[in-house]
């Protein structure tokens, strides 16, 4: 699964991923992590995700990654903003009124092209990567955030009776990635309504990353 993978998704329209509406366990939870209005969410492979505009509507800052400077360019069209572009080295700097969006390879960021990070949320960068490629991910994520605090959705299935993405991450690789640095707090475990992707049964677990 490399880069073009995902460019193609976007530019056929084939994301399913993306959700029309701001995820209800940002909703409902979010404030486990006991954030001051202001303080700045890293969301890794962001895409469109309408999660961003519910935090800016909550006083929040952002910054994001994505791959896909399609799906950019449509965040910022959804949010009604005007974008100022700046031209870097290892990715494109897209920047309004408190945030930024960097479009590139997320594995090619340094934590001084993300900034201040106070705490970052995952609800589809990690289970979007193939078993291979998340320890890298995961250690990427702790370097460009400075081990700030984490939100992560996660789905546990049959890996067999469904291809990714979503890939299943069981608890015990969620321990795996994080537990040398992190308290690891299960917070919700669900029953995914209608399963994953109409197809196979699954259940949604969000966790509480607190750095040690």
């Amino acid at each position: 699964m490399d880069a073009e993978f995902w460019h193609q998704r976007w530019q056929k329209g084939e994301t399913a991923f993306h959700e029309g509406q701001v995820n209800r366990l940002l909703e409902q939870h979010f404030q486990a992590l006991n954030l001051p209005v202001g303080s700045r969410v890293f969301l890794p492979l962001c895409g469109k995700t309408r999660d961003i505009a519910w935090l800016l509507d909550k006083g929040y800052q952002v910054v994001g990654a994505e791959l896909s400077e399609l799906a950019v360019k449509e965040l910022f069209a959804g949010l009604g903003l005007t974008p100022v572009v700046i031209e870097k080295e290892n990715y494109r700097h897209y920047q309004a009124a408190q945030i930024d969006i960097l479009v590139g390879d997320i594995f090619q960021l340094r934590q001084a092209d993300i900034g201040r990070v106070d705490a970052i949320y995952d609800r589809a960068a990690l289970v979007a990567l193939p078993e291979i490629m998340r320890a890298d991910y995961a250690r990427q994520l702790i370097e460009l955030g400075q081990t700030a605090p984490q939100l992560i959705i996660t789905y546990e299935y049959a890996q067999h009776e469904m291809p990714g993405p979503p890939f299943a991450i069981p608890a015990a690789e969620v321990q795996q990635h994080y537990a040398l640095l992190y308290g690891i707090h299960e917070q919700v475990r669900q029953v995914l309504q209608g399963g994953l992707k109409g197809k196979t049964s699954a259940t949604e677990v969000l966790w509480l990353l607190t750095p040690l």
